[in-house]
């Protein structure tokens, strides 16, 4: 059975505070208090950090709720790692010890396991609704790890930290239009336990590539053992088994083609002879700027209805020829047209097939049918 561990703060926290962080080095002031459960806490470089008040561990006060030159000093000299902590700090941080210590560990958690979970605020409107991204472990171990996206040729680090066994840990929320950026993060991730002996886990490093499509889909979102709430998870070790995806440079290409070339030379090649049922995949784009001249006058349902009644009219015209493929190009949008040709698609046209066209050549705006 999966647990969960949460520390639960008997004190106030407020403007002026200083804190601690549990799951990462460092602290700072608080300077702001977001609802119930989060804080924004400036660190002594001056920059802005939204945190649990869960993950906060209050280690002084300053009723002006301003912070001074002098009052910057001593929070630096308090959260310094190797000053000594007064009797106070030794308590809390026994309390939290005494927590970890309490925490069940379970046979099958001796092999690793952890999961990128994703949750949406607002479930009732998948198509304008942002997302809250937390870290699962579910695991014996202790995890130091770091979560990053990929930019360009290099990487961002978007958040860092360390988790407690069989716990999950609030990364960030995002919004629709940061889900491109988002298309491939990464996790690197130490393992250890903690005044206790273990077996040594292989640091690890893993690169995923996450399906875009998903988070505009409901049914994609579902029951879990980790959330209440149905979640799009993601696997990225299971079992002592990273997830592994398949990296092709442009040198294995490359290589690849000369040596097939290479191959051919000496192989004899076969006839290919030309297939009755093949024919050219019919491509027809199906934004509105491509079907009228103009849109004067026009309502955000009126331009579907057009879309639509373009869509029925194509497959009318090819509805006889068994095999014909064709690309709807509808783009991405907020996937309005998408999800009406899908309908369409399941009720209408049951026995058609259809799926994402290439991604190569219209990303994640268009679909392709066959006709059968």
């Amino acid at each position: 059975m999966f647990t969960f561990v949460m520390f639960i703060r008997t004190d106030m926290v407020k403007v002026g505070d200083k804190v601690r962080f549990l799951n990462s080095t460092g602290g700072g002031l608080v300077k702001e208090l977001r609802g119930k459960q989060m804080v924004i806490v400036e660190d002594e470089s001056g920059f802005d950090f939204p945190i649990l008040i869960a993950e906060c561990v209050v280690v002084g006060t300053n009723d002006s709720g301003l912070q001074t030159t002098q009052s910057k000093r001593e929070e630096l000299e308090i959260i310094q790692p190797k000053q000594q902590k007064s009797e106070e700090d030794r308590k809390i941080l026994n309390s939290q010890f005494s927590i970890l210590n309490s925490i069940k560990e379970t046979p099958e958690g001796e092999r690793l396991s952890a999961y990128i979970a994703f949750l949406p605020v607002d479930p009732k409107a998948m198509m304008q609704t942002a997302y809250e991204a937390w870290f699962i472990n579910d695991s014996n171990y202790f995890m130091y790890f770091t979560y990053q996206n990929r930019h360009n040729n290099s990487w961002r680090c978007r958040f860092h930290g360390l988790i407690e066994p069989n716990t999950k840990v609030y990364l960030e929320e995002f919004g629709k239009d940061e889900l491109n950026v988002l298309e491939h993060i990464g996790f690197q991730i130490i393992a250890f336990k903690q005044d206790k002996p273990f077996g040594l886990k292989n640091a690890l490093s893993v690169e995923l590539r996450l399906d875009m499509v998903k988070f505009y889909k409901t049914h994609c979102f579902t029951e879990n053992d980790y959330f209440d709430e149905n979640a799009l998870i993601f696997k990225i070790i299971r079992h002592d088994v990273p997830e592994r995806q398949l990296l092709v440079t442009a040198t294995d290409i490359q290589e690849a083609m000369l040596q097939k070339k290479q191959d051919l030379r000496h192989d004899p090649l076969p006839v290919k002879k030309p297939s009755k049922l093949e024919r050219p995949t019919i491509e027809i784009d199906l934004h509105i700027n491509q079907l009228l001249d103009t849109t004067e006058g026009m309502g955000a349902g009126d331009i579907l209805n057009y879309q639509m009644n373009k869509f029925h009219e194509i497959l009318k015209l090819y509805a006889g020829e068994k095999g014909r493929k064709i690309v709807f190009i509808h783009g991405k949008g907020e996937g309005i047209l998408r999800t009406a040709i899908e309908k369409e698609l399941k009720t209408k046209y049951k026995s058609y097939i259809f799926q994402d066209a290439s991604f190569q050549e219209y990303g994640f705006g268009a679909t392709l049918v066959k006709i059968r």
